[in-house]
């Protein structure tokens, strides 16, 4: 149908061809830096320039992904990168980060933007708030339901799109901190290490398995629902996936919307059949019309193939007909496996997988077949990493590979253009008032997310009390207001970073009445929560989920009335000094409005299921005997670190540099008394903490280079 977009992913030119020939409307890709899958192929400048024309030709769109956060000392980089997309004529950037919305807003509104799934829209509130600044179309979490999706179709004109098939994040879109805790490699910034998909130990249990491993998207048979729902473009997901498995997907998704007006029952058949050798993991429709437990399976290991069964036995340089740099492989198995098939072998304990292509097959008694695989085309490679007991997934298959036509010629003519040296214009904040700072005095803001902790807290008063509130929590403090011990004056709610159309009213309804109450201070962390509350009375700061890692993202949120930012969760000290410049002549630092998170459980997964029901562990580790704590209730779950991230004892230096207003959060975990005030007495004093994380405020993100 003319009005709907079929949209696949081209994380190679030979993707490309798949995605084209089998009949895309779109593709969306990255360049080399700044998307949020780094370790895919991706495509150099004169590659892309090579690839726009000839999509053009075929009257076929083209979208780049930008779509990650930048740090302050890459705003020059991020300026050149858009000022290069703008001349080129692309059809539209993904985007996750306000500041590159900012810049484009600025300087080259033609371009059009598409709000990614990162960005965590998932309210007509937040699709509406981003129409005023250029957006064109949001790309919607994942975690919407059925019902979710007609809603905000009906409350906002943008465009609408959703991703109907690959793989899923166990954590709510955007909001995943785990691979960043663990090493630096931030989901934010395109190196996630899927740290949701590897083998954990359940606390009081011998077994190890994999229970944060989603199945895979797919949603086939909702496409006729979707359609009359108004969303505008089906995404594919799968930029690290082969071309046999986006020309695959694609060709089944095309079968059904051109059938949309034919025989569907029968179209939709015939799709799932094609989809049946996709090669990838257990199917689901995740929380589209139902909440259950048939997205989680954790007995599957993070890896995607049929499996084939266990190695039984192995060797190097097996007996068979030019076994050079070769292993034999004997598996116990059902299935049949050819001559050029892709296999891949996954280390029991999960510590390595690798692929290999089969170069001979014997079967033998029992159900017993011997593979030949190459490991290494120097004679002298012996080295064959896995053993007895480690599984085989067969992973791609010679007779269902297909030749596609090359969309670029392979001797097509390299463009020499590419991004310039520009600096990124300057930004300068509007100076925090004096009123506002006295509204906010410098010292410490201790946040809870239990009303039983404010009494602990009581013992020594913060400046601010913040409490992280699910609805809840937001119900029981109103319900609780004449016994609280602090004024409504002195607290802070912070608005959890979810915000699904399905709670918009009876979140809406309680901001009001919170307000009738007297709390008017409001910390958002989701563009719906800004809406929401922008033509109240209420004080509104950015959360550390607004993601303000430069200039330009601080700059937009101040657009949109904040004043005060609580840094994320994974900045550096580097950045956090780049982000707010230091005091210049008599005006109030900006660095006055910071709120600097000093000490924390950072949530690392939010998960939008209450997995109570489904497991019945609060404690468990990886395999390097990292612990951590799965805490569930009817709202959702969320996983903490066992280990706290503090920089405590880095307070006198921050203060030094002109940072005064410090949060320390005992959101996730229960609060003892004398934890407290051990806590309270290092932050008073500058002294360090015994077992903590410093998270990345030392070291920074990791880097490719």
């Amino acid at each position: 149908m003319d009005n709907i977009e079929l949209l696949a992913p081209a994380g190679g030119m030979e993707a490309l061809n798949a995605a084209v020939s089998e009949g895309a409307d779109a593709v969306y890709l990255g360049l080399k830096s700044f998307n949020a899958r780094i370790r895919a192929g991706n495509f150099a400048y004169s590659e892309f320039d090579a690839v726009l024309r000839a999509m053009h030709k075929q009257n076929k769109k083209i979208y780049v992904a930008v779509n990650t956060v930048f740090e302050q000392r890459e705003a020059d980089r991020m300026y050149q990168l858009l000022k290069y997309l703008c001349a080129s004529g692309v059809d539209g950037i993904i985007v996750q980060d306000f500041g590159v919305l900012k810049m484009c807003s600025d300087y080259f509104p033609s371009i059009k933007i598409h709000a990614s799934t990162q960005m965590n829209v998932s309210s007509a509130k937040a699709a509406n708030l981003l129409s005023k600044f250029g957006v064109s179309r949001c790309v919607l979490s994942r975690e919407l339901s059925y019902e979710d999706l007609k809603e905000i179709r009906a409350r906002t004109n943008i465009e609408l799109e959703i991703f109907v098939h690959g793989a899923l994040c166990v954590s709510a879109s955007g909001l995943c901190l785990f691979s960043s805790f663990l090493g630096g490699k931030s989901a934010n910034r395109g190196m996630c290490t899927q740290g949701c998909r590897r083998l954990y130990a359940a606390e009081d249990t011998e077994d190890s398995k994999y229970y944060f491993s989603p199945n895979d998207l797919q949603l086939i048979e909702k496409i006729p629902n979707l359609v009359k729902a108004g969303i505008n473009s089906f995404k594919i997901e799968g930029r690290m996936k082969s071309a046999e498995y986006t020309g695959a997907v694609v060709r089944a998704y095309r079968h059904v919307i051109d059938n949309l007006d034919g025989n569907i029952c029968s179209a939709i058949e015939a799709a799932k059949q094609m989809l049946s050798l996709d090669f990838a993991r257990t199917k689901t429709t995740f929380l589209f019309d139902k909440q259950s437990f048939d997205w989680l399976n954790p007995d599957q290991d993070g890896g995607t193939g049929i499996k084939l069964g266990s190695i039984e036995e192995y060797c190097i340089n097996a007996n068979a007909e030019n076994a050079v740099g070769t292993a034999g492989i004997l598996i116990r198995c059902r299935v049949k496996i050819h001559i050029g098939d892709s296999i891949r072998i996954h280390r029991a304990d999960d510590s390595m997988r690798k692929s290999y292509k089969i170069k001979h097959v014997e079967q033998k008694h029992n159900g017993i077949t011997q593979l030949i695989v190459e490991i290494g085309s120097d004679p002298e490679v012996t080295t064959f990493p896995f053993r007895t007991g480690d599984t085989c997934y067969i992973v791609q298959t010679k007779e269902n590979s297909r030749r596609y036509a090359q969309l670029v010629p392979k001797d097509f003519i390299h463009s020499k253009r590419k991004p310039g040296f520009d600096q990124a214009p300057p930004i300068r904040y509007t100076p925090v008032n004096k009123v506002m700072l006295k509204e906010f005095p410098a010292g410490i803001y201790v946040a809870v997310s239990n009303l039983n902790d404010m009494y602990v807290v009581q013992s020594i008063k913060p400046q601010f009390l913040i409490i992280n509130g699910s609805i809840r929590t937001l119900e029981k403090l109103l319900a609780a207001k004449k016994a609280i011990p602090f004024k409504t004056s002195e607290i802070i709610i912070s608005l959890d970073p979810f915000f699904p159309e399905s709670v918009n009213s009876s979140l809406s309804g309680i901001a009001e009445k919170l307000l009738d109450a007297g709390y008017d201070h409001f910390i958002v962390n989701n563009l719906g929560h800004i809406t929401m509350l922008q033509k109240t009375n209420a004080t509104l700061i950015a959360g550390p989920y607004l993601y303000t890692f430069n200039r330009f993202s601080v700059s937009f949120l101040e657009k949109n009335n904040l004043q005060f930012f609580v840094t994320p969760h994974e900045f550096s000290r580097q950045n956090l000094e780049r982000v707010f410049e230091a005091p210049r002549f008599k005006e109030p630092s900006e660095r006055e409005a910071a709120l600097v998170c000093v000490f924390s459980y950072p949530p690392l997964f939010r998960i939008q299921s209450n997995l109570s029901g489904f497991y019945d562990f609060s404690y468990f580790e990886d395999t390097r005997g990292e612990s951590f704590r799965l805490a569930t209730d009817d709202k959702g779950s969320i996983v903490y670190p066992q280990s706290p991230f503090s920089i405590i004892d880095k307070i006198p230096f921050l203060k030094q540099a002109g940072f005064k207003r410090f949060i320390i959060d005992f959101s996730g975990t229960t609060l003892k008394k004398h934890i407290y005030k051990t806590i309270i007495d290092a932050a008073n004093k500058g002294t360090p903490i015994p077992g903590i994380s410093r998270f990345n405020y030392k070291n920074g993100f990791f880097t490719q280079e």
